[in-house]
């Protein structure tokens, strides 16, 4: 059965934005302290949650996740099987099966997109039904209103689009379909003056824009090696100019730059 207790905890971390490691007992020999399926917690801090039964084990799990959570590890899961006499010292004499699933907002795939107009609107019902995390920012009210209602989806009123980039995830991916030209540019020149570390910068538009955004940067002494980093027009061309052709454009795109990455 499901601790659903576990299961709010990890939404409100992940909500939190917090890194966090979920340690669970898959499978077991002999006598351990706690029942296969038993899960637990750990941040960088220790244990927030749950137990797989305490003393070694446990103190020996929080290690594992505590390595897991450091800065520059890679790894998202590890299984490890212990022998908890001769590898912990404990005296129940059984064996447990571990699996760690790391969670870091590094790991995860996070889109920032800025705007959340007609185009904006049809991706992110796309975007939420994939393993992605989305932030929609806009200065509009109603728009943001318009959006759909998902855990996987953060609407996000600013002041100025500018304001937005805080919420930028490290290695996510930023969109931008703003209401113009006017309002991508400072987002743009923010984004490079901040050194932010993007993983994929895609800018809706034309190829005439395209010209004229990059002139402009480049007039404004961003860094060519940044310029022409920016995708634009943004999305794969399938078909015509709706917003839903346009957000499919977009999304075979994004999957397709994911994996490349991923390779």
């Amino acid at each position: 059965m499901l601790d659903q207790d576990l299961l709010r905890e990890i939404e409100r971390l992940r909500q939190a934005g917090a890194a966090f490691c979920v340690a669970t007992i898959v499978d077991a020999r002999g006598s351990i302290p706690q029942v296969v399926g038993a899960s637990a917690i750990f941040t960088p801090d220790g244990l927030a949650h749950g137990t797989v039964g305490g003393g070694r084990l446990e103190a020996m799990c929080e290690e594992r996740s505590r390595a897991l959570l450091a800065d520059g590890a890679a790894a998202r899961t590890r299984f490890e099987r212990v022998n908890l006499q001769r590898d912990l010292g404990m005296t129940c004499g059984g064996e447990a099966a571990l699996y760690f699933e790391v969670h870091r907002r590094d790991h995860a795939w996070n889109i920032a997109v800025f705007g959340a107009g007609h185009v904006a609107q049809a991706l992110c019902r796309f975007l939420v039904e994939l393993d992605c995390r989305v932030v929609c920012l806009d200065t509009r009210a109603e728009w943001l209103d318009r959006l759909p209602r998902n855990a996987k989806l953060e609407a996000v009123r600013v002041a100025d689009y500018v304001d937005g980039i805080d919420r930028i995830a490290p290695r996510g991916d930023v969109l931008l379909m703003t209401v113009g030209h006017s309002a991508d540019l400072p987002i743009l020149k923010a984004i490079a003056a901040r050194g932010l570390d993007i993983a994929h910068l895609g800018l809706i538009g034309s190829e005439a824009k395209s010209r004229i955004v990059r002139r402009e940067l480049a007039e404004a002494g961003v860094p060519r090696s940044f310029i022409d980093r920016i995708v634009c027009p943004v999305g794969e061309k399938l078909g015509d100019n709706t917003p839903g052709e346009i957000a499919v454009g977009i999304v075979s795109q994004l999957l397709k730059l994911r994996q490349g990455a991923r390779a």
